[in-house]
């Protein structure tokens, strides 16, 4: 049994040195000028918050490195040095105790140690926490739900949820984001590993975090706080624009909805059920604040907060049985008639 126990450690420290190795290496091999879109690496930052804490986190890695390296070093050594002989079978092994030599080694180098990490940690979390907001920073206030993310922009008029646009912020233009954090029911955690740390969202308590992404692309992030059946799939997407996509989406969507006359009948089974009640849809009588604003559902790439794409059928899944796409969510199945939910679908894909 010792001997099963014993190959199960040194099993799971390898998988550790391993990951620790694997997430170096990805560090180093970071694309400084590519989009983004695919991961989720701490160390792939690409603005200053997350570079910070990617710099902070291969300092501590590297001096605990180090410190593991010594400890196994000296263990080996010991081992090997000190190891039981028949001929040392009745003699006590030389003592240490009383060194005072030995004692104040290991007492002062781990409290230097704790300090230069102490240092070093506070000094980036007050850089990040305490920075100042120039008067161009894009102001955003993302409130977590159960389970989506709703993004507005007090500045700009702009209600969206799941998918956060911001401008890239680069040495020419810096055009930094602002975010206050807020929560609609219970605790959420705003995490976009490449572009900012982890930062909880806890009712009647606002939290903020900032970021300003040197380059453009898709950002992938999600709730990093568990917060009920559906906490997996609380996904969002930070896509960082140039500044003239960023203004161009500005416009897009300030518009209205869109106005179509063949799906009017579409429009009218919306506001004569209870989606009205939830969701709104800008120039309507819908004026829900419960669900995601659906002015422009269609402008998003993805639906149900990331769980999936933004296509005809899974829309139509998604509208006639949400829990076949999020179990546990809170949108009810509406039980439409076949006619209702055909017109139904067809007006929500004008919602662009």
């Amino acid at each position: 049994m010792l001997a099963r126990k014993t190959k199960s450690l040194l099993c799971g420290d390898w998988q550790i040195v391993f990951l620790l190795l694997w997430s170096a290496s990805a560090y180093c091999a970071a694309e400084p000028d590519g989009s983004s879109g695919n991961g989720t690496s701490i160390f792939s930052p690409a603005s200053t918050p997350a570079g910070s804490i990617a710099d902070l986190s291969v300092f501590v890695l590297a001096i605990t490195g180090i410190i593991f390296v010594v400890v196994f070093a000296l263990l080996v050594y010991s081992v090997v040095k000190f190891r039981a002989r028949a001929t040392d079978a009745r003699q006590e092994p030389p003592q240490v105790y009383g060194s005072t030599q030995i004692e104040l080694a290991w007492t002062i180098i781990p409290t230097l140690i704790v300090v230069v990490l102490f240092l070093a940690t506070a000094r980036v979390i007050h850089a990040i926490q305490d920075a100042p907001e120039p008067p161009g920073a894009v102001q955003v206030i993302a409130i977590g739900h159960q389970y989506w993310w709703e993004f507005r922009y007090p500045k700009l008029g702009i209600v969206t949820a799941n998918e956060l646009h911001i401008p890239v912020s680069d040495t020419i233009h810096s055009t930094p984001t602002f975010l206050q954090l807020l929560s609609a029911d219970t605790d959420h955690s705003f995490w976009v590993p490449e572009l900012a740390g982890k930062t909880d969202l806890i009712p009647n308590h606002p939290n903020r975090l900032w970021m300003d992404p040197q380059r453009a692309g898709n950002f992938l992030g999600q709730c990093a706080q568990y917060c009920g059946t559906q906490h997996a799939k609380m996904l969002l997407r930070v896509s960082v624009d140039s500044p003239e996509d960023f203004a161009a989406w500005v416009r897009a969507q300030q518009k209205p909805a869109v106005e179509d006359a063949v799906t009017i009948a579409g429009r009218r089974v919306f506001e004569s059920n209870a989606c009205m009640n939830c969701h709104t849809v800008t120039g309507t009588s819908a004026n829900g604040r419960f669900g995601p604003d659906l002015t422009h559902l269609m402008s998003r790439t993805t639906i149900a907060a990331g769980a999936a794409r933004n296509t005809h059928d899974n829309l139509r899944l998604w509208i006639q049985d949400p829990s076949a796409i999020k179990p546990g969510s809170l949108m009810p199945a509406m039980k439409l008639s076949d006619a209702d939910f055909d017109a139904v679908v067809s007006y929500m894909e004008t919602l662009r």
